[in-house]
């Protein structure tokens, strides 16, 4: 669901927009004062915020940092990694100073409106805790800092005149077992409707029934209707419009006798395109509320026709089609960025994602911001819309579980009428490892939130990330869920269908391998929970967690098992915080699961995904890098991810020999220590050479396709001393002026012949001049405590990411990069 917007302008305080001036929406943005002193007197209009900080909105105070081993350091046994006694847990929340109090004050003026009207204040999130004061009366209060909430301040809105909005934030230790943000990290707005309106959240699209000749579409709408008016001079009119914006149906439906305030409009839509990650097409219902012919309302509805449906022994159907969930698990930070949300950067991870030929995305652990969905929609990606790491029992000594009993209801409410409308959310996730799922009440407790869910939508099923399968086999909390989702434990994904009688698994959570970027470690061999004095984990992509596997682990299981829905793996990205398996070894502060670093640059790991999941392009790529001074003569093995068949490798001409996928390799041959150790199942999709004996030079492959005819070739080279730096825009396209637009900049240290240089740790300095600002920068380094915002930040393995923003007018930004020893690099972007 969305309601319009144009382009947010920085130098403004707020956007504003009007439908035919029947709704306003004013986003506010700047003219925010903020402040970490926790003063009661805030709430009030004649505050002197003067000396308070300045800030835009979004906003996440702690990602300034500065980052510090005592930052909701948690002495905490961490029960589900298996845990006995307490650690002293220094950067499982990322070593960010979010713990505390922060207040927001924003003065603004309210147009002038006229009578009869509604004005809501909608959070679309809030961390955490949030009270939120108007003029100086308290007008909510919204604890869960994921979701996004809202509340009437019709009483309280000065209309024309000037108004001083205040919130209060609070975030507690141990309340988070990653980096949650802190602050107003999403959007906020001001709506102003008639008194006849649709309610907030108030449409709900369905499509009971999809052919390929036509589609029937429902369209609920539930109004907000004053006591004083005449229900029977209301009408609801509705125009559906099609992905090319071709109006397809119009109807006028007057509300029902005896039920004033919803109105439910039956339509059909003849030759539906139908929504899927491939088509990902869109269609628009605009809302008119007309009283006595004169309209009070518009609200436009953005929904997709398509289909969904479990099948027992068979999986996921996507519009009658068997679908594999080929997903990621996301938190919600954007990383040098924090938790603020920004459209471009929410694009950049489900274009990254998707380039990789994954077709889904988990919400992990916590329900989504509408920039997210909103771009899943668009560029066609499945979600799984997840809501709690909690329910009763704690996990955290501050979570959840404090506010379970009392909000649960209205959180899944605010959650599932949001997003009901958005063709990509496919499924909906109650939880994540409750603790409950091994209590006596657990299953009772499951089926209540299921029944709200099921309530609030019956058309989407509902799933839990279930970590102790073993357990709910046996006492049945798992048999209550439309669909048993197993976090890890691919071992018993088997007997869960033996056992279970919805007879389909998904794997809700899988491999947590662990890598850092361009590190790898020798002797190459499988490793649980390998503990390094660089804190770093080997890209050869062999190592995992004790309760974790690897990919191929998982790509056997849903390739083979007809009843396996697909996976979600843990994780698409590097995020702040949970640095397993450096625990308590600081300055370790982010994680290393990312098939994708903190900075956005991809891993080894991303290729083998591609290689797997990627039907529609070709992959190639060669493992490790080739520049290895001091290895001369030792074995260094050589590992190539590509979907082809066969590959021969060459080092400097000489062959190496063919390697071709065994694809005779099966679960059951395999499913032991002696097969995990002699990497059987990696034998079916990796081509690796064990033996490789190191000389400088050149390393290339040659794919092969099924007939043996040579498709495809790469090299990697020898790379010679650092001489330069490197600046190359992850997209060709100009930046939008006045849309908080980012330009992606990847910084390269190259030598004379442009090669990258796989051991450059060069501090880069970094100036920007023109018609932008720097915003942040990252090298995806999990050890490294430069702050983000400084203009400068070290290469980790010859590379890191700088993120530029424009300032809302047209022109030419230019980016310096500088570093002591190395030629300068230079790059202009347009803004227009």
């Amino acid at each position: 669901m969305k309601y319009t917007r144009i382009a947010l302008m920085a130098m403004l305080c707020c956007s504003m927009t009007a439908m035919a001036n029947h709704r306003h929406v004013q986003t506010f943005k700047s003219g925010w004062k903020f402040s970490r002193t926790d003063d009661a007197a805030a709430v009030q209009t004649t505050f002197d915020d003067s000396r308070w900080q300045a800030v835009t909105v979004p906003h996440d105070w702690a990602i300034y940092g500065p980052f510090d081993a005592n930052n909701d350091r948690q002495h905490v046994a961490i029960e589900q990694d298996g845990q006995k006694e307490a650690l002293a847990h220094a950067g499982r929340t990322g070593g960010l100073p979010f713990v505390g109090v922060g207040w927001y004050r924003l003065q603004f003026t309210a147009p002038e409106f006229g009578e009869g009207r509604r004005a809501t204040l909608l959070f679309d999130g809030a961390m955490s805790h949030a009270r939120v004061w108007l003029n100086g009366h308290e007008v909510g209060y919204w604890p869960y800092g994921y979701n996004s909430f809202y509340f009437d301040v019709t009483p309280y809105l000065n209309i024309g005149g000037e108004n001083t909005l205040a919130v209060r934030l609070e975030n507690f230790e141990e309340s988070s077992r990653w980096y949650p943000g802190a602050g107003l990290y999403r959007n906020v707005h001001l709506i102003v409707t008639d008194e006849l309106a649709v309610k907030m959240w108030g449409t709900y699209v369905t499509t009971p029934v999809v052919r390929d000749e036509f589609a029937k579409v429902n369209v609920q709408v539930e109004l907000d209707v004053p006591e004083n008016i005449d229900p029977m001079k209301v009408r609801i009119q509705t125009d559906i419009y099609d992905p090319a914006g071709q109006q397809v149906f119009i109807a006028s439906t007057p509300l029902d006798f005896y039920e004033k305030d919803i109105v439910t409009v039956r339509t059909v839509v003849t030759d539906p395109q139908l929504w899927s990650p491939d088509t990902p097409n869109l269609y628009k219902a605009v809302t008119s509320v007309l009283y006595d012919a004169d309209t009070t309302d518009v609200y436009e509805t953005t929904f997709g026709i398509r289909t969904i449906e479990i099948v027992p022994d068979k999986g996921f159907y996507l519009n009658g089609e068997r679908t594999l969930f080929k997903g990621t698990c996301n938190h919600h930070d954007n990383g040098p960025l924090g938790a603020v949300v920004n459209t471009t950067a929410v694009r950049r991870k489900v274009r990254l994602l998707k380039e990789m030929g994954s077709n889904a995305y988990r919400t992990s652990h916590n329900m989504p911001e509408p920039e997210l969905v909103e771009a899943c929609n668009e560029m066609g990606m499945m979600v799984m819309a997840e809501s709690f790491d909690e329910w009763k029992r704690a996990k955290m000594k501050n979570g959840y579980n404090r506010d379970f009993a009392q909000w649960i209801e209205r959180d899944i409410v605010n959650l599932v009428r949001r997003y009901r409308n958005d063709p990509s959310v496919v499924m909906w996730c109650m939880g994540n490892e409750v603790p409950d799922q091994g209590t006596g009440d657990g299953g009772k407790v499951c089926r209540m939130i299921q029944d709200i869910f099921h309530r609030e939508d019956p058309t989407r099923p509902c799933t839990v990330g279930m970590d102790r399968v073993d357990l709910v086999l046996k006492n049945g909390f798992a048999h209550i869920i439309d669909v048993p989702g197993l976090n890890y434990r691919s071992h018993l994904v088997q007997e869960a269908y033996k056992r279970l009688p919805q007879q389909v698994v998904l794997g809700s959570e899988t491999a947590s391998t662990v890598s850092s970027r361009g590190v790898y470690k020798f002797p190459v061999a499988r490793r649980s929970m390998a503990m390094y004095d660089d804190h770093q984990s080997s890209s050869y992509d062999l190592e995992h967690c004790d309760w974790s596997d690897l990919p191929e682990d998982n790509f056997i299981l849903y390739d083979d098992l007809p009843y396996g829905m697909g996976e979600f793996v843990w994780t698409g990205f590097d995020y702040l915080g949970e640095p397993t398996p450096y625990y308590t070894n600081w300055p370790s502060h982010s994680s290393l699961f990312g098939i994708i670093d903190l900075a956005g640059l991809p891993k080894d790991r991303y290729w083998l995904y591609r290689s797997h999941w990627n039907k529609q392009e070709h992959t190639l790529h060669i493992l490790p890098h080739w520049t290895w001074p001091g290895r001369e003569g030792q074995t260094t093995p050589v590992f190539v991810y590509s979907d082809y068949p066969s590959v021969e490798l060459f080092v400097n001409g000489v062959s190496q020999g063919v390697r071709t996928k065994d694809r005779t390799v099966d679960i059951a041959a395999t499913a032991n220590d002696e097969s995990r150790k002699a990497l059987a199942r990696q034998q079916r999709y990796r081509h690796m050479w064990m033996d490789v004996v190191y000389e400088p030079g050149t390393l290339r492959a040659v794919a092969y396709d099924e007939q043996g005819n040579a498709c495809m070739e790469q090299e990697v080279q020898t790379a010679g001393e650092p001489y330069a730096i490197e600046l190359v825009p992850e997209e060709e396209r100009p930046l939008v002026a006045g849309s908080e637009d980012l330009a992606y900049v990847t910084v390269r240290i190259v030598d004379k012949q442009g090669r990258l240089c796989p051991h450059a740790q060069h501090n880069v300095n970094f100036t920007v001049k023109g018609a932008g600002h720097y915003r942040t920068a990252a090298n995806g380094d999990p050890v490294n405590l430069q702050p983000f915002h400084e203009p400068q930040m070290k290469a980790f393995n010859g590379m890191l990411t700088v993120i530029v923003g424009e300032h809302g007018e047209t022109g030419k930004i230019t980016l310096n990069a500088s570093a002591k020893g190395l030629k300068k690099g230079k790059v202009e972007l347009k803004v227009e």
